[in-house]
């Protein structure tokens, strides 16, 4: 099990602690100048893109124009990109768009590029790509750039309460 207490550790990583969750914590040194955080952390740790995944926050549409817009987490393989419309339909929502990246910092108290569907400020609703099941672990953000967490998919679903659907293009 993952170190999740003292120097280093994250919100993500004290949560999968108190759960009881086994997971790998995985460091690299992370370039400043990149914006494919999903990519460097694949390519830097020597993982195929389909195991690491991106968590993507997204305004979310209730259907029927009832009631508020939420902000909820995509959760997709960085090899692929988030399909709104499917994200939508999974979460019974009219309609998708990616939220704004302050909002996402604010909501999920992590900085982009480092946002981690575990450990978040408050809980959001989840959807995670059922391809991520077709692995015996997979690779999330730690709640920092440079840094990931390995895991079952089992163990993700459980942590994030994530509905699994297909997501991704």
């Amino acid at each position: 099990m993952g170190r999740s207490h003292g120097r280093g550790a994250t919100p993500a990583t004290v949560a999968l602690a108190e759960a009881g969750v086994s997971f790998v914590l995985h460091a690299y040194e992370h370039d400043p100048r990149s914006t494919s955080f999903g990519e460097e952390a694949a390519e830097a740790l020597g993982v195929p893109p389909e195991r690491v995944f991106k968590t993507l926050l997204v305004t979310l549409e209730p259907t029927g124009g009832a009631g508020r817009a939420e902000l909820v987490v995509g959760i997709v393989p960085v090899a692929g990109r988030l399909d709104l419309k499917a994200l939508a339909r999974a979460l019974g929502g009219s309609r998708a768009a990616m939220a704004d990246v302050a909002a996402a910092e604010r909501a999920t108290g992590y900085v982009a590029g480092g946002i981690s569907p575990v450990g978040q400020k408050r809980r959001h609703r989840t959807v995670l790509d059922d391809s991520a099941l077709q692995h015996g672990t997979v690779f999330v953000s730690g709640g920092r750039r440079g840094l990931d967490l390995e895991l079952a998919p089992d163990d993700l679903v459980a942590v994030t309460d994530a509905v699994t659907a297909t997501i991704a293009r």
